[in-house]
């Protein structure tokens, strides 16, 4: 019956798929194989808007399909990176830090897979100057980083996101639109790294939104977290829903 419910509103569909309209995409970063999934969208707009999808830490997952099979029949292209690459996709919770770990310390080499998944979103016919970045957990501190690295987007959309970044470095100009929607529980967010994000949005001038979501922690729109709020990640179905709603209006706000 959930199901039906959200497939009559037009919000994100959590059923079981065989996600026959995403299409593999074989593309590299010098030696490193990567697999992407591209869509495009049901019905054609002549100015082409297009999503780029980070995925959470674990790399693309069910949860990351769905919103991008959602997203095309919203009318945009769609795109879901591979940050990892053939031979580094995580099994486990532990190669999943290691790996998320590894690109939120070498944030460079973060900021060219994000890139290079762009590249193919336009490729599969985007329009370069109509895209959105949106991310989950481990993607939505990859979408900020989009942002800070100045890349040519016209907003990018944090879901459940990590917020922090090293202090040392230096702060420039943020000229992209910031939403950041957030778990009011999130435990693995302090107040000092929000307090921080926060203040890094107005010393950059960015044109920034912060929402939290009650009762919600972290992982609150993917299903498959389970319920239990005690550890630390867990689905929130009414966070999930109004969420995606948020974000629905910030593209049409900020995509022509």
């Amino acid at each position: 019956m959930k199901n039906i419910f959200f497939a009559l509103l037009g919000f994100v569909l959590f059923s079981n798929g065989t996600f026959a309209q995403l299409k593999a995409v074989k593309y590299t970063d010098k030696n490193q194989k990567l697999n992407g999934l591209s869509i495009a969208p049901k019905k054609g707009s002549k100015t082409k808007p297009g999503i780029l999808i980070l995925p959470a830490w674990k790399g693309i997952d069910t949860h990351a399909k769905q919103s991008a099979e959602q997203l095309s029949k919203m009318g945009y292209y769609a795109f879901v990176a591979d940050i990892y690459g053939e031979g580094n996709y995580p099994t486990n919770t532990q190669e999943a830090g290691k790996q998320a770990g590894f690109y939120k310390t070498n944030v460079a080499d973060y900021q060219r897979r994000i890139q290079l998944a762009l590249d193919q979103l336009v490729k599969a016919g985007a329009n370069r100057d109509n895209i959105v970045v949106i991310g989950y957990c481990f993607g939505g501190t990859g979408v900020l980083e989009s942002a800070r690295s100045g890349m040519k987007v016209k907003g990018v959309v944090s879901f459940h996101g990590g917020l922090g970044r090293d202090a040392a470095r230096v702060n420039n100009p943020i000229t992209t639109r910031i939403l950041v929607l957030h778990g009011a529980d999130d435990p693995y967010e302090s107040k000092e790294e929000i307090a921080a994000f926060q203040q890094e949005m107005r010393d950059t001038k960015a044109d920034w939104e912060m929402i939290y979501y009650a009762n919600s922690v972290h992982a609150f729109t993917d299903p498959e977290a389970g319920n239990d709020n005690s550890k630390g990640a867990a689905y929130n179905e009414k966070a999930a829903k109004r969420s995606w709603e948020r974000m629905n209006s910030f593209l049409k706000e900020v995509l022509n």
